[in-house]
């Protein structure tokens, strides 16, 4: 079985349930590939989410801004990208995260 869209709603949980939604695919799931996408999911929203949490501060500094405008466009980017993977059927793995994971 393919599960395409079980990935594409781990992946558009970014949007509105960013650790619920991976952990319980996670948990739930038995294939190991929607496993690994869920985990994968589940460490850059994160990981994203401590960044951005981490550069908020300094952005009244001024030197935070260009990490915060980074962190939220990658939070925005990769979500979106690994959902149109998924509804492809191609396989997606976040950067960094995937080779630390895969």
């Amino acid at each position: 079985m393919d599960h395409k869209g079980v990935k594409a709603i781990t992946h558009a949980s970014a949007f509105f349930a960013p650790v619920l939604v991976p952990l319980l695919v996670w948990l739930l799931m038995a294939d190991r590939e929607v496993k690994n996408t869920a985990l994968q999911a589940l460490l850059f929203h994160v990981i994203i989410g401590v960044l951005i949490a981490i550069s908020w501060p300094f952005v009244f500094i001024l030197i935070g801004i260009p990490f915060f405008v980074v962190f939220g466009l990658m939070a925005l980017y990769y979500p979106i990208k690994g959902i149109l993977y998924s509804l492809g059927g191609r396989p997606f793995s976040y950067p960094i995260i995937g080779a630390l994971v895969g």
